[in-house]
């Protein structure tokens, strides 16, 4: 239904979504381009998986053009409604994160493979970065930390495509690397 978000491994369809995802990779696509380039999957599932993820809003309609009598419809992600809120994270499985994880991390592979192939990609004229930092955080400094980070970012994200801007994409991914410690009696 409109409005809703997929839950990876709840819908039947939807566990293709790391390689649709992927396979759209920021452009748009046909379901017969999808279908050549996951071959290892068959075209009823791949039609079946991307009409569910339109249904649901996670594809819309980038364009549509007759082929041989019937429209063949290109969709393209909507990055948007790419997204795990805290409620289906909660009700996610570990190997349903470990999915929603892995098409995030295939999105953003294929999105820097995609800026690498461009002619005149500089990584660093163009100050690309990718760093890992650990940080020891108690529940209420790991709250704080979040919360800066979205003062940061939020406001940013209303900005709209102007000639002095290019789009970038910045990731942030935070969890634990280790147990938390033990209290002692």
């Amino acid at each position: 239904m409109p409005g809703q978000q997929v839950r990876p491994g709840h819908s039947g369809g939807a566990q293709q979504v790391p390689e649709l995802a992927r396979d759209l990779g920021g452009g748009a696509g046909t379901t017969a381009q999808l279908c050549d380039r996951i071959p290892d999957v068959s075209k009823a599932t791949v039609y079946r998986h991307v009409a569910l993820l339109a249904e649901h809003g996670l594809l819309e309609v980038a364009g549509e053009q007759r082929v041989r009598g019937a429209v063949e419809r290109s969709y393209r992600l909507r990055r948007e409604r790419a997204v795990v809120d805290a409620g289906t994270a909660a009700s996610l499985s570990p190997e349903d994160h470990r999915r929603v994880f892995a098409a995030a991390m295939a999105t953003l592979i294929t999105e820097f493979g995609a800026y690498l192939d461009r002619e005149g990609a500089d990584p660093a004229a163009d100050l690309v970065g990718y760093r890992q930092h650990a940080v020891w955080l108690g529940e209420e400094e790991r709250a704080e930390l979040i919360e800066e980070l979205r003062a940061a970012i939020l406001p940013r994200l209303a900005y709209g495509p102007a000639p002095h801007r290019t789009r970038h994409l910045l990731s942030p991914i935070l969890f634990p690397a280790e147990e938390p410690p033990r209290e002692t009696p």
